[in-house]
């Protein structure tokens, strides 16, 4: 993949309740958005992931997140963040970001404005260098899972529910892997996409004081998302 072209970024056309994060994420070090300490290796399966955050008079800002279909190979079941990995005639990481979200969850690249690029990062179960695209959603609409075979759902989830700490736990995975989760709208975010949500909601400032030593194991963090989907879809 070629190099992100500065170009297709319009960082000056944030909105201003994104500003702090903007700010919050310039120069900053791919160690410090990843639980690990791998660095990306010299040749490895580019991919790039559109954090996407929009807002609506409902709730407030939100970002957007896809469910991954049970049945694939990688990452089956998990909450991601849209993207996946580059194609030959992909531009550069914005161009894959806004593709994959295109192609995963309906969103219109024509609606999007890219802000920043942030360090590529490294995602060793899956051996992907991921750069990750952090956009606008100035003009949203109605997003659903294009693909049944890859996506199961498509949500926008309110920053305020994430940064409740009620919601927020530390998985812990049998490898040994524990790093930040939430439990929320009945869905479980955790691993690649925890940590740098974690990482996001304290740049941008809307993070809470929360409990880290509330620590559940994969199966537990789990069941307890299932029963939260339970509740929803029974009020």
């Amino acid at each position: 993949m070629t190099a992100p072209d500065s170009g297709a970024l319009r960082p000056e056309r944030a909105p201003e309740w994104l500003h702090p994060l903007l700010s919050g994420v310039r120069g900053v070090d791919a160690a410090e958005l990843v639980q690990h300490r791998l660095p990306p290796p010299a040749h490895g399966r580019r991919a790039a992931v559109l954090v996407l955050f929009g807002e609506d008079p409902r709730h407030g800002p939100d970002v957007l997140l896809v469910e991954r279909a049970s049945t694939l190979r990688e990452h089956a079941g998990q909450v991601a963040f849209p993207g996946g990995g580059s194609e030959p005639g992909d531009a550069d990481a914005v161009a894959t970001a806004l593709r994959e979200a295109e192609e995963e969850a309906g969103v219109e690249p024509d609606g999007v404005v890219p802000l920043a690029v942030l360090p590529d990062l490294f995602v060793p179960p899956s051996g992907f260098i991921v750069t990750p695209v952090l956009a606008h959603w100035a003009r949203p609409v109605a997003v659903h899972a294009v693909d049944p075979r890859e996506t199961a759902s498509v949500v926008r989830v309110p920053l305020s529910e994430l940064a409740d700490p009620a919601h927020r736990i530390r998985v812990r995975h049998s490898s040994g892997f524990l790093g930040p989760a939430f439990v929320t709208a009945g869905l479980l975010v955790w691993g690649f996409t925890g940590g740098l949500l974690s990482a996001l909601l304290d740049r941008g400032g809307w993070a809470r004081p929360w409990d880290t030593t509330r620590v559940m194991d994969l199966d537990a963090a789990w069941s307890a998302a299932r029963a939260g989907r339970q509740e929803v879809a029974g009020s």
